[in-house]
């Protein structure tokens, strides 16, 4: 397969799904564990250490530039594999009952991107640009000043943002039930014996996340935390 074909061949847009699929949800996994040191009874300091952290090694500066980078490929791929599938078969569904066969969510997928990508623009537009501004901004002057916890908290009283990032939560859930397996499973790694493995390990990480992410926003609203 030439560098060409894995971005216009439909073979090659599956495993370029997958691939940056599988790097999204490591840094999922990195997000959901600093997100949940909010739920420590310190006034965010443990949380606003590790985003510090998190904001000012170089290491992860880097990863940053690979993360949107994947995440740009990954959007684009998705769409054009959402349109491709829906031009080839319009008349199938009528036909072949393809509830019988695959999933609701996994036929949706482009819809459920689209609605992850408008909370994605809502949550990089607020916290991410906002951080690098305090980072940045002034010469780094407000950096030392700045607390993402407090923002965080002032943020989700607004009910609209909560009702919000819950919905960008489901929307995730249902993405990754399917995106999950099928990243495996455009590798290559289809087997009766390890697919069902795959299928349980993706169910329960997507479960715990999202669970996670939303608990977030409830519970500053609340006022819990």
């Amino acid at each position: 397969m030439t560098f060409k074909q894995i971005f216009t061949s439909s073979i090659g847009k599956k495993l370029t799904m997958g691939l940056t699929g599988l790097f999204l949800i490591s840094f999922l996994v990195i997000h959901c564990t600093v997100n949940s040191m909010i739920f420590f009874k310190d006034d965010g300091a443990m949380f606003n250490t590790y985003a510090h952290f998190m904001s000012h090694n170089y290491i992860v500066r880097v990863l940053e530039i690979g993360l949107f980078a994947g995440l740009i490929v990954h959007i684009i791929q998705g769409l054009l594999l959402w349109k491709q599938n829906s031009a080839a078969r319009p008349v199938k569904y009528a036909v072949n009952a393809t509830s019988t066969n695959s999933k609701w969510y996994s036929r949706s997928m482009g819809l459920l991107g689209t609605l992850l990508l408008f909370f994605l623009i809502l949550h990089i537009s607020k916290f991410f640009v906002n951080t690098k501004i305090a980072l940045y901004g002034n010469g780094g002057e407000n950096d030392a000043t700045y607390n993402l916890f407090v923002e965080m908290k002032e943020y989700f009283q607004q009910l609209w943002v909560v009702i919000a990032y819950i919905a960008g939560v489901i929307s995730l859930f249902w993405h990754l039930l399917h995106g999950f397996p099928s990243a495996f499973q455009t590798l290559g790694i289809n087997h009766k014996k390890y697919t069902p493995i795959i299928k349980a390990a993706g169910l329960v990480f997507s479960i715990i996340v999202c669970v996670l992410f939303a608990l977030m926003p409830i519970a500053f609203y609340m006022e819990l935390i």
